[in-house]
């Protein structure tokens, strides 16, 4: 069977590729799945709140335990979940933030060998503060703190400016690409980061 194909939308958190996603995904050309790192933990919790509503943890974990113990599984089967849906056949759209060595190798490891169209969506850094503040549900300066990490690529399929484009526009440039035949090389000329 043919894999489907996984459309890596790259992007700090409000830089709009949840807003891309969308469109993509309602859009009727091309049948799409969008698949949310946020809709993950967010099950994930809503899961312990209803199956273990009374428990209390037993004692303060460190931050980087509660990392190890949580999100690492999360964003495994996350990842698992995504290959699995490109080897069904199935077109995906990628929508979370990889900003560690670790989350990166673990995609590449998995993932590298599958069709993938490594599409940057950028926006200044005044636009993201601005977003996050009109959005109420982000911490103020997340963005920032990921810009470096996640825009640390010089190479991508294509790149989308959501200041200068909107979201339905956004995903009209990606629609273009996918129906021109180019080549989704971009991904697979990345290394593994050390």
């Amino acid at each position: 069977m043919e894999q489907g194909l996984i459309v890596f939308l790259n992007g700090t958190s409000s830089s709009g590729k949840t807003s891309i996603s969308m469109e993509l995904k309602n859009q009727k050309e091309i049948p799409f799945h969008h698949l949310s790192v946020d809709e993950f933990f967010h099950n994930y919790n809503q899961f312990m709140d209803n199956t273990y509503p009374d428990v209390e943890p037993t004692r303060e974990l460190e931050d980087h335990v509660v990392s190890d113990i949580l999100f690492d599984p999360i964003v495994s089967l996350y990842y698992a979940t995504i290959k699995l849906f490109s080897e069904m056949g199935l077109n995906v759209i990628v929508d979370t933030v990889i900003n560690n060595d670790k989350w990166f190798n673990d995609f590449y490891d998995l993932l590298s060998d599958h069709p993938i169209l490594f599409v940057g969506v950028h926006c200044s850094k005044e636009e993201l503060t601005r977003r996050e503040q009109s959005r109420g549900d982000r911490a103020i300066g997340l963005a920032h703190s990921q810009f470096d990490s996640i825009y640390a690529y010089d190479e991508y399929d294509l790149e989308v400016n959501t200041e200068e484009l909107s979201s339905a526009e956004g995903a009209d440039k990606i629609l273009s690409y996918m129906k021109s035949d180019q080549e989704y090389s971009a991904f697979k000329k990345l290394n593994r980061r050390d």
